[in-house]
């Protein structure tokens, strides 16, 4: 505040100087003019610079403190307006910031969340692989012992059909010096003889 009354100062001195510079510059005008009307005679022209004096020295002490508060009192305003924009400016910055800090924790997320997915997609499809392939292992071994079912009771089948046959035609070629059982039992055994040499 002190540095800027010297101004103000300046300011009014400058006013005053400007005012007696008009008073003493009609009268050179006047002059220049040569009109006697306008000069100022020395017995009016003490009286107003004296007038002029206490009107200044009044204005110093009651007008001009109110136009310096005044005009401290604007500048003031605009500090504290700049201020606040100011104050404005870098909170909106560490808005920003935080909106960006946001985005990205919210891009990570994201990230985590899709990553995470697709782990668990490989996971399931691994299951699923593992679960079919054990199915599909499960349904061929089935096959494999309805084959092996099938083929037990062809043999079977097929090995009583082939005893009868041989048991008729053994006793149609040998009369019946076996009875029916004993050409059974011989059959049996030759065909399990039979089997056994396939079997190896």
């Amino acid at each position: 505040m002190e540095t800027k009354k010297p101004g103000y100062a300046r300011l009014a001195l400058m006013v005053s100087a400007t005012s007696v510079a008009s008073q003493l510059a009609a009268p050179t005008v006047a002059f220049a003019a040569g009109s006697d009307i306008l000069l100022p005679k020395p017995a009016e022209f003490i009286p107003a610079l004296i007038a002029f004096i206490i009107i200044w020295i009044i204005m110093a002490k009651m007008a001009w403190p109110a136009i310096i508060g005044v005009l401290d009192a604007r500048q003031e305003k605009i500090e504290s307006d700049l201020k606040g924009a100011e104050d404005a400016k870098l909170k909106a910055e560490e808005n920003a910031k935080a909106y960006e800090e946001r985005i990205e924790a919210a891009n990570r997320e994201a990230a985590d969340i899709i990553a995470e997915a697709k782990r668990d997609a490989e996971v399931m499809r691994a299951e699923t692989l593992a679960k079919a392939q054990e199915e599909s292992q499960a349904i061929i071994a089935k096959a494999h012992d309805v084959i092996d079912a099938e083929r037990a009771k062809a043999m079977s089948e097929l090995s009583g059909s082939v005893v009868d046959l041989s048991v008729e035609i053994a006793g149609k070629i040998i009369g019946d010096a076996l009875d029916v059982d004993e050409q059974r039992a011989l059959a049996n055994k030759y065909l399990a003889e039979v089997g056994s040499l396939n079997d190896d």
